[in-house]
């Protein structure tokens, strides 16, 4: 069983995948605790639900076949292996937002991985588990949430610092802390090989929807 706090159909606000439609699969239940966190209602609110049931529900949304596991932090919960053989098995293109703080070496390959490295600005700067970026492929991506300077020099700095084995990394503003332009400005003046990132669904509906 795993404890679920919501499945619904909306587009992909994030990632390379941004604009897609997308069945969004939120587990319940966190380990951190974010200064920004928009999903706080994901940290206790839940009902125990069955993989088969998952599966019966997304269903009704074909003929879409993107699938994103989120939370709160998925990993957290053991049943999400088999929940990624389950979708697997049905055909669906697989990816999963996870914090950076939980080990990623039993994540299938077939499942995308969308990866936090928290910034000083989140409160929770100390959580990334540096091994993770063993396991971080060219398929998958990095993202770096910024409310300020100070956190677009920490995540400059670490990507300078360390080897990543992707292209796919994001620099995204925190809604209502740091401006785009702002940050598009700091990102040219370096010359970063990173894309400037900006919550969609957060422009198209109201910043506090949820389902969204």
């Amino acid at each position: 069983m795993i404890n679920l706090s919501e499945i619904f159909l909306s587009v992909q606000g994030e990632s390379t995948y941004q604009g897609l439609p997308c069945i969004f699969i939120r587990f319940t239940g966190c380990n951190l605790r974010c200064s920004y966190c928009d999903t706080v209602y994901s940290y206790e609110e839940g009902t125990k639900t069955s993989i088969e049931q998952i599966i019966k529900t997304i269903e009704q949304y074909r003929p879409v076949n993107l699938v994103e596991i989120t939370g709160g932090e998925p990993l957290l919960q053991e049943s999400i292996y088999p929940l990624f053989e389950a979708l697997h098995s049905y055909g669906n293109n697989i990816l999963i937002e996870t914090n950076g703080s939980q080990n990623l070496q039993n994540v299938p390959n077939y499942v995308v991985k969308i990866v936090d490295v928290k910034c000083p600005g989140s409160g929770e700067e100390q959580s990334f588990l540096i091994e993770n970026l063993l396991h971080i492929n060219p398929q998958d991506e990095l993202k770096f949430v910024l409310s300020d300077y100070t956190d677009y020099q920490f995540a400059k700095n670490f990507i300078a610092k360390h080897t990543i084995n992707t292209t796919k990394i994001h620099f995204s503003p925190v809604y209502g802390r740091l401006k785009p332009d702002q940050l598009a400005e700091w990102i040219v003046r370096d010359r970063l090989n990173v894309r400037l990132h900006i919550q969609l669904h957060k422009i198209v509906w109201s910043p506090d929807k949820r389902g969204v």
